[in-house]
């Protein structure tokens, strides 16, 4: 953004939806650098309504928060054999080891020489049966256990790197685009199984102690007691394992926060990591939608949304769906299937009314998100309701005004209820993608084909 013209910043503002800003901004020839440099009272003379200047606000601040976010991961990464502070107190000093610790395991990490049989299966490109993929799995297992000097309790992120280097070694194991998430359960299943029988290692008996194993007793049953075998080996700033009031503290401030007009993303990042096990517990386990964002409302954000499916599929989906109307947008609305459809007759007449490029772009990029199901000969009613009510139970968009920059309206809805509004057509379809993914809601199959391609193409499993 630092390095953005003023046309560029103008086009940003129009993306959301911030179309009135653009005349004044040009006038004052605000550029990327210029527009990161504002401060509360160069904003109050920029722009004049109230709601215009905490959207601005907010947005600055979100970009800046993120741009730290990562110029301190890149920091970490980079410099993987930096000096250690020179002080650190006591209470950091087991967390800050363990996380250097992680870095130099995760960077390291190759898939192990499998047996011969198994490597003739993989060869063949031949989907596993049950007993193949326990074997791949034990050798995992075993491998990641080496890697771990003897530990049984592998992190979050180890998981996800393991089998992240699996199904990039292996595409073709992602089932359906579902792989990623099958092979980690039971990978973590496998490491439970193997702790299960131990009664001499100091650091199983010393968990199993502290999370409350008993033989011949009963667990019990809510969602958080539930995961707690799970989440006690990740490694946080300062591990911390999540159990009743931990657990309850981390929802109260999160539902606090999410009341706020100014919110502290990065503490709202930090405690939605901490509890995600729990949170997928729960959408595994189909508990209601309405109970898990009473918990958990930020998975209303569209960006926690999307957040929350890179955590699962290491993919982010926005920027893939920016890719994939870019890539096709031309394409589509050029096909005959499309000529005759109503959006593209309103597409068409819009079009006569603007000459500036980033409007006309838009304008296009919005038709060919709408018209997908149309290509494929999908029940367009599953995908979007366009300036009509929303009938469908499944994830699904309404849309009012689609091409009209100043007031066209995108939200996303889930059983009938408005989940989030969005900025553009392209956060539109992103959130849809994402929903599905995120709350493990299946595909129907009056629109499977139009989704598949776009999973397809966000997961890069093959050309559609």
């Amino acid at each position: 953004m630092e390095n953005w013209s003023v046309e560029q910043v103008c086009n940003w503002l129009k993306q959301r939806n911030l179309g009135e800003l653009v005349p004044k901004f040009r006038e004052e020839e605000v550029s990327g650098a210029a527009l990161l440099a504002l401060n509360d009272r160069m904003v109050q003379q920029l722009v004049k309504k109230i709601g215009h200047q905490a959207v601005l606000m907010d947005l600055i601040k979100k970009y800046q928060q993120q741009k730290s976010g990562l110029e301190s991961l890149t920091y970490c990464c980079e410099t993987p054999s930096q000096k250690f502070p020179e002080v650190i107190s006591g209470k950091n000093l087991k967390s800050f080891f363990a996380r250097y610790k992680t870095l130099q395991w995760t960077s390291s990490y190759t898939l192990p020489d499998f047996p011969y049989d198994v490597k003739c299966i993989l060869a063949e490109k031949k989907c596993p049966d049950h007993s193949m993929r326990i074997r791949i799995i034990e050798f995992l297992q075993a491998d990641m256990t080496k890697y771990l000097e003897g530990s049984l309790y592998p992190n979050s992120q180890q998981y996800n790197i393991v089998v992240n280097a699996l199904l990039q070694a292996y595409p073709f194991l992602d089932e359906d685009g579902n792989g990623f998430l099958l092979w980690k359960r039971a990978l973590k299943d496998r490491f439970k199984y193997v702790r299960r029988s131990i009664e001499d290692d100091e650091q199983v008996l010393r968990n199993k102690c502290k999370f409350g194993h008993r033989r011949g007793q009963t667990r019990k049953s809510s969602f958080a007691e539930n995961k707690l075998d799970d989440i006690q080996g990740q490694v946080e700033e300062e591990p911390v394992h999540l159990k009743g009031s931990k657990m309850d503290l981390h929802i109260k401030w999160l539902n606090q926060e999410y009341t706020k007009t100014q919110r502290n993303w990065e503490e709202v990042d930090k405690r939605m990591n901490a509890t995600i096990e729990i949170r997928r517990k729960m959408i595994s386990d189909k508990a209601p939608l309405k109970d898990i964002l009473r918990l958990f409302p930020f998975l209303r954000c569209p960006y926690q949304l999307f957040r929350e499916f890179q955590l699962l599929t290491h993919m982010d989906i926005y920027k893939k769906t920016v890719e994939i109307l870019e890539i096709y947008s031309e394409n589509i609305l050029s096909l005959y299937v499309v000529r005759n459809n109503p959006i593209n007759i309103m597409l068409q007449e819009n079009l006569k009314q603007h000459t500036e490029e980033d409007v006309l772009k838009y304008m296009k990029m919005t038709a060919t998100c709408l018209l997908l199901p149309e290509v494929f000969g999908d029940d367009s009613s599953l995908f979007a309701a366009v300036n009509e009510e929303v009938k469908a139970v499944t994830p699904v968009l309404e849309v009012k005004n689609p091409f009209n920059v100043n007031s066209c309206e995108f939200a996303l809805y889930i059983e009938r209820q408005e989940l989030a509004q969005l900025d553009d057509c392209t956060m539109a379809l992103a959130a849809l993608v994402a929903a599905f993914h995120v709350f493990d809601i299946p595909c129907p199959k009056r629109i499977h084909r139009t989704l598949n391609f776009l999973e397809s193409l966000v997961f890069e499993v093959r050309n559609p």
